[in-house]
């Protein structure tokens, strides 16, 4: 299988020298000099030990959190979207709205008309495999739908980057490799910039372009690993034996960050 080029040469977040430290009862230093340079049209997955920053620098990079010391860019043009769609565990669906006025909620606040907005909703859903849902609520539907409404929605903002945190990390083993193959083909369909954060060396093998491995709290960049396997890609390149390869040599290097998380319990 032959590498496919999909990001461009221009860079759509810049993280030059990051650090953040939360303050309150406890002085806790999250992350320390980060520098990363994410190319538009890339998937990063970012892998670590738990408590290492992963999503604060995730909630960073989307300007849900400011860093103490240091710089993000996001090159994103200026739009009336945002520039960055968030797509979170606990799936972040509405209980309140039914499939379609949640898949069309990121383009209702920003005031897309609503036959355009609708349209594009349906089309989402229909992408994710939820047509004949979109009068449902969430509360009828399983977890991995629940969660397909929030991928769907995440696209259908027309956001240029998608910042996912373990997204498929609540579901069980089936259903997440399923949702693994149908994010990587939308994925290649739009060729978003996406950084998605995983405790699944498997997932970001198969997902990512490029894995960022952190260290141990606070967190910092021990390794960038470029991923070798070409695209259109799917589940079967796990049975390859350069997959097996590249995920004990990154189990080997993320085990010491792991036990040193360990001692901060």
């Amino acid at each position: 299988m032959t590498q496919t080029p999909v990001a461009t040469d221009v860079d759509a977040f810049v993280v030059r020298n990051l650090s953040k430290v939360f303050t309150g009862v406890k002085r806790v230093q999250a992350l320390s000099d980060i520098n990363l340079n994410l190319k538009e049209g890339s998937f990063t997955c970012i892998v670590g030990p738990s408590g290492c920053g992963k999503s604060t620098l995730l909630r960073i990079l989307g300007g849900l959190e400011t860093a103490t010391v240091g710089d993000v860019q996001h090159n994103a043009p200026k739009t009336k979207v945002p520039q960055s769609a968030f797509v979170f565990q606990e799936h972040g669906v509405f209980p309140w709205f039914d499939v379609l006025q949640n898949v069309a909620f990121g383009e209702n606040m920003a005031s897309v008309p609503k036959k355009e907005r609708l349209e594009n909703a349906r089309r989402w859903i229909a992408e994710v495999g939820l047509t004949g849902f979109e009068s449902s609520y969430p509360h009828q539907l399983s977890g991995g739908m629940r969660q397909r409404i929030a991928i769907a929605r995440a696209f259908a903002t027309g956001s240029p980057a998608l910042l996912m945190d373990e997204p498929l990390g609540a579901l069980d083993a089936q259903t997440r490799i399923l949702m693994q193959e149908q994010l990587v083909r939308l994925w290649e369909a739009e060729r978003k910039t996406v950084v998605l954060v995983t405790h699944s060396i498997e997932e970001a093998l198969l997902l990512g372009d490029q894995i960022v491995m952190m260290s141990s709290r606070p967190g910092r960049v021990k390794e960038i690993i470029d991923v070798p396997f070409g695209r259109p890609r799917d589940i079967e390149v796990e049975g390859t034996a350069q997959f097996a390869r590249m995920k004990q040599d990154i189990w080997e290097s993320l085990r010491d960050e792991v036990q040193a998380s360990m001692k901060f319990s």
